[in-house]
């Protein structure tokens, strides 16, 4: 199989990337290699029947067209500030450009036109707030897909590419070919050898150890990234209805007094659910929200990032190891009412069912958050609690529910020129969250664009 360029991943990086190709080069074959399904197969059996996890490999939720983006509850972050590391790449000016042409690109496919943090008084009022009990407020505007929007986003988007590029589903890709310092393509799990005069790294995190392999492999530079590492908190939607509303997802930091980690908001679902999903033989747990259905619950992360420094250079199999020993004392996900945690106590189902909180994970077994987190970590996890609870009455009472863990791998960066080539072999590109470059759907997606469009120049073909 002869092609120009082979994409690896069909998650927002490799379809924006397809998207930019097909419309200034529609003459370019093109093949995307995918180890998940169709958006229209994609299907968790634990979303149908709550019954737990059933450890599909690729799990659904992470892998297939859309990435593990597809089924998230689709929040596009209109912000240089969040989202990623791209800025320290091509500077903020022109990743500032790039965002709002992904975003009207985002809006032909049928994004609503809705946008939060729009407004600079509520904004500025809130960060007062914040700054007021140690937090900072991070200002972002957010268009909210939600689940179903997001799928049916991203299903635009495969109808679209489908009909110019070959898409080989239930494919991994085993190893990137190169001769003579050039990438001239891939081989397939299968056995076949794909030629291309292109070839786009973009496996997402589902994707983060096979494309860390390949550049160590390759002998292409990389660094360790941020390993993120926390609990998903549930509390009654009405708690933080007010920020919600004016903001939605309110991206807040706090840095902890005892230790000075950092911890963040992330993930907020207003009227959402607790997930859990399943990547290379361990179970971690998420959250999602619908644009048309909610629940009496609102969920979100608490992660406190860490970044080691030599000699230790494996934050993502010490993210792994945590999640291994709460797997092992749940049997899968944990979870633990925030008075019990704070009195030393595992919860049982009995007192998890005297919370006013109805569980929207009942999967997840009750237990004991302290035997898998270090120490350092809920501490900065209970000191943040306390700093919201400050913000918003509420979020740090005794009936809160406390999930764990969860885990953000964020892959080894590759060390990448402007154009997200790879310094040492020509025409390999590494983008979106796979190349340890972004963290969401939004700077993923300029990833695949600003990747075209290098294509395209290398192709003698103007972008205006």
């Amino acid at each position: 199989m002869v092609y120009d360029v082979a994409i690896v991943g069909t998650g927002p990086a490799g379809i924006f990337c397809a998207l930019e190709l097909m419309e200034y080069q529609p003459d370019l074959d093109i093949v995307l290699i995918e180890r998940g399904k169709s958006i229209n197969e994609r299907s968790c059996p634990n979303s149908k029947m709550a019954l737990g996890c059933t450890k599909c490999d690729p799990c659904s939720i992470l892998a297939g067209w859309g990435g593990a983006g597809a089924f998230s509850d689709g929040k596009l972050t209109i912000s240089t500030q969040v989202g990623g590391w791209l800025d320290e790449i091509i500077g903020e000016e022109h990743l500032r450009n790039l965002i709002h042409y992904v975003d009207k690109k985002y809006l032909k496919y049928g994004a609503p036109e809705k946008i939060y943090g729009a407004d600079e008084d509520s904004t500025e009022k809130w960060a007062r707030d914040a700054f007021r009990v140690g937090m900072e407020l991070i200002p972002q505007k957010v268009r909210h897909m939600g689940r179903e929007g997001c799928i049916d986003v991203m299903t635009g988007m495969y109808s679209t590419v489908k009909t110019q590029c070959d898409i080989l589903f239930s494919t991994e890709a085993k190893d990137i070919h190169v001769q003579d310092g050039k990438a001239v393509g891939v081989e397939t799990n299968g056995g076949d050898n794909i030629s291309a005069r292109y070839v786009v790294a973009a496996p997402g995190r589902v994707g983060n150890q096979w494309l860390s392999y390949q550049a160590d492999r390759l002998s292409i530079n990389k660094e360790s990234n941020y390993v993120d590492i926390g609990v998903r908190v549930e509390i009654p939607a009405s708690v933080m209805e007010e920020i919600a509303e004016e903001l939605y997802e309110p991206k807040l930091v706090y840095y902890s007094k005892q230790f000075d980690d950092k911890v963040r908001l992330f993930c907020f679902n207003p009227g959402g659910v607790v997930t859990s999903e399943y990547y290379d033989e361990i179970l971690t747990v998420n959250g999602q929200s619908f644009a048309n259905r909610k629940t009496r619950n609102s969920n979100f992360a608490l992660l406190v990032s860490t970044k080691f420094t030599a000699p230790f250079n494996s934050p993502i199999e010490y993210g792994r190891s945590i999640a291994q020993l709460a797997n092992m004392l749940g049997d899968g996900v944990l979870v633990q009412r925030l008075a019990d945690l704070r009195r030393g106590k595992r919860s049982t189902e009995s007192r998890i069912k005297r919370t006013p909180i109805q569980p929207t994970l009942p999967s997840a077994c009750p237990g004991d958050l302290s035997f898998a987190l270090p120490y350092r970590h809920l501490s900065s996890i209970l000191e943040m609690l306390d700093a919201l609870d400050n913000l918003c009455p509420g979020v740090a009472d005794d009936g809160t529910l406390l999930y764990g863990v969860e885990v953000k791998f964020y892959s080894s960066r590759l060390k990448l020129k402007e154009n997200l080539e790879t310094r040492n072999v020509e025409n390999l590109y590494g983008a979106g969250d796979g190349a340890g470059i972004t963290r969401g759907l939004m700077q993923a997606s300029v990833s695949g664009v600003l990747v075209a469009r290098d294509i395209l120049e290398k192709e003698g073909i103007e972008v205006p």
